[in-house]
């Protein structure tokens, strides 16, 4: 059986979780860019029996039915959870100890990407930062 694993960024929420997931979505919205402060979030939908948790975990309802959860130490976003899909909780493929294992199979909400992000791969690409930081 395949089990995947992850962490926040202090260590001190972890999760594992066992069987491949339900979904591995991109999705476009503007709850979850707003949620992540990011263009998209990228997820992977498993049955909530499937996880197990270490550590505590804070929650909030980021919209009406949709649920967010974070690391309290370090802020690191873990979780979406919707009243639509009682029985799944979506991880952040950004919390796996291996992102190798994430592989995007659907994006959703499309009509709600921002407008730059099918231009990305034009924008000039370094190894480092840009630019050494000013004193």
């Amino acid at each position: 059986m395949v089990e995947f694993s992850g962490r926040c960024a202090c260590g001190e929420v972890t999760w594992t979780a066992k069987g491949a997931p339900l979904r591995n979505l991109v999705c476009h919205c503007e709850d979850c860019r707003r949620a992540l402060s990011g263009p998209v979030m990228v997820s992977m939908g498993f049955p909530r029996a499937a996880v197990t948790w270490l550590g505590e975990r804070s929650f909030y309802e980021s919209t009406p039915g949709t649920f967010r959860d974070f690391c309290p130490s370090c802020g690191t976003r873990l979780t979406f959870r919707s009243d639509k899909w009682l029985e799944e909780v979506h991880i952040m493929a950004a919390t796996l100890d291996d992102p190798t294992l994430y592989h995007p199979d659907a994006q959703v909400c499309v009509d709600d990407a921002v407008v730059w992000l099918d231009q990305i791969w034009q924008v000039p690409a370094h190894s480092g930062f840009q630019r050494e930081p000013s004193s």
